[in-house]
């Protein structure tokens, strides 16, 4: 047998403790799981039910889901069981959320455009007109406990100054909801010099500018290379001032592709643990990347009781 590529972690990546305490403190929120008949989602909400993070609310076929329960040994007939298969189950999902009748929404076995166009759409009824969403990664390293998070790694392709003014935005409030009161962010761009041939350095710097005023609960600092967000050393050797450098709680990359490389290579590189999750609708959307594992998927679940706690 060779040995494994050898940039890929052998750490198994665990849920952070603190995330799960956090949670255990607050109510258990009624989760809708979209398209709940494979066994890996069926596990996971599974899971997050008997760490006390969810309340599982099963939608999708219901002669799959109750085949699938029966092949991993979990007796699901205390739990509310709702037949919307394929392409209903996301706007089902809505319905209950837009009602009500539930706190969070998971996605299942489906594909993210789907899920997310029964969700996002103002017609779902799930955002305010003119609300911007963001996606936000929670990521723990093996060694601490102390979040780094990421926004936007799986919604926004391209997104304009606006809508990562609004990814901030989410990621500062989810911050404050994790008991950090004044959180740290840096704004990645290749440079920490704004350069006119690379826009998203002018960008980063419109951003911060407007953080002094509409994020004052916050220190935003842009634009700042990947290495001087990681390393105050950094900072030191390039002689660039900053209280953000080495220390960051919040990443705000400028595209989905710098964004999704970054949180691939800190999950499959370094063995960190990655909760994913939709802010900017009335409730928080559960959303991991298909070959996640388990911790990760615990930790969504633990986020998303963080989130929906009012």
């Amino acid at each position: 047998m060779t040995d494994p590529f050898p940039f890929v972690s052998r750490t198994r990546a665990e849920c952070p403790q603190s995330l799960l305490d956090r949670a255990a403190r607050l109510p258990v929120p009624r989760v809708a799981l979209v398209n709940a008949g494979a066994p890996k989602p069926l596990q996971g909400i599974r899971e997050a039910a008997e760490a006390g993070l969810a309340d599982p609310i099963l939608i999708g076929d219901e002669a799959k889901i109750r085949a699938t329960a029966d092949r991993i040994g979990w007796d699901i007939s205390h739990l509310r069981l709702i037949h919307a298969p394929h392409e209903h189950a996301a706007p089902e999902a809505a319905r209950l959320a837009r009602e009500g009748d539930a706190d969070a929404i998971m996605k299942g076995q489906i594909h993210t455009s789907t899920f997310l166009k029964g969700l996002l759409p103002s017609s779902a009824g799930l955002r305010e007109k003119g609300t911007r969403c963001g996606h936000v990664f929670h990521i723990t390293s093996p060694t601490s406990d102390r979040p780094l998070l990421l926004t936007d790694a799986a919604l926004n392709v391209d997104p304009d100054v606006a809508t990562r003014q609004a990814c901030l935005t989410h990621a500062v409030g989810m911050a404050h909801k994790l008991g950090i009161d004044r959180p740290k962010a840096g704004l990645l761009a290749p440079t920490e010099d704004p350069i006119p041939t690379i826009p998203n350095t002018h960008e980063a710097e419109e951003i911060a500018a407007w953080a002094r005023t509409a994020l004052p609960e916050a220190i935003v600092q842009g634009p700042m290379a990947l290495d001087l967000i990681f390393s105050a050393e950094a900072a030191q050797a390039k002689n660039y001032a900053s209280d953000v450098a080495g220390d960051a709680h919040i990443m705000l990359v400028p595209n989905i592709t710098s964004g999704n490389a970054l949180f691939k290579l800190m999950s499959l590189g370094m063995g960190c643990c990655c909760a994913g999750i939709v802010l900017g609708t009335k409730v928080p959307i559960l959303l991991t990347s298909r070959s996640q594992a388990a911790p990760d998927r615990i930790a969504s679940a633990a986020l998303g009781a963080v989130m929906a706690a009012r």
